[in-house]
């Protein structure tokens, strides 16, 4: 199995900038595909997107890339907050230069690149 590191990305940044928002990774798949239809790319198989992105969001939390949004903060029990190894991650996709850049290196561990022992090893 090979992430959508570009999903992945998409679901990260919903999380940073969600306020009190209700997370919805379905739609956040569905709005993914539009931008991917529309930068030229074939429109990817919807419903097994959204179930993607429903896999994502509870690897993420499992895995302590995203917590729940504490109430002080807007949290309503539908809404999270990147945590310390979230950020880590966000900054690892957001950085895709040259062979070696960080997401080469979750791209290399492939599916264990977001077991936390994995991830926690990784330069970047």
């Amino acid at each position: 199995m090979t992430y959508d590191w570009e999903l992945m990305l998409r679901l990260l940044r919903e999380v940073q900038h969600s306020g009190s928002e209700t997370f919805t990774p379905r739609q956040y798949a569905d709005e993914h595909a539009l931008a991917l239809e529309q930068a030229g790319q074939p429109m990817p198989n919807l419903d097994a997107l959204k179930a993607e992105a429903q896999n994502y969001e509870s690897l993420l939390f499992e895995g302590g890339f995203i917590e729940s949004r504490p109430e002080e903060l807007g949290g309503n029990g539908e809404n999270f907050i990147l945590t310390e190894r979230g950020q880590r991650l966000l900054a690892m996709l957001e950085d895709d230069g040259a062979v070696t850049s960080p997401r080469q290196h979750l791209v290399d561990k492939g599916e264990a690149a977001l077991v936390p022992e994995v991830f926690d090893g990784l330069p970047g």
